[in-house]
């Protein structure tokens, strides 16, 4: 989606089960992790070192099973990578 449309990063995660099968509970993990940051953007709330943590732990989880997802599925595209 455009970055410049309202909502992309939600739509980005709805896509995340029919583009890189991953599971409908990581999504709403991650749709957490994205309301949490519009609080911060938006609302200007904190954001505790606790949540910052595990939004790295999830960005590096996606990362994660993204890779796997292209090796299974779309080993050219990791081409470069190797």
């Amino acid at each position: 989606p455009a970055t410049s449309k309202p909502c992309q990063h939600q739509t980005d995660l709805q896509t995340l089960p029919q583009t890189l099968e991953v599971t409908a509970d990581t999504v709403i993990v991650l749709d957490a992790r994205r309301k949490q940051r519009n609080l911060n953007d938006y609302e200007g709330d904190p954001v505790t070192d606790a949540a910052l943590r595990e939004c790295l732990y999830q960005a590096e989880a996606l990362l994660g099973h993204t890779r796997q997802w292209l090796a299974a599925h779309r080993p050219d595209l990791l081409a470069d990578e190797l």
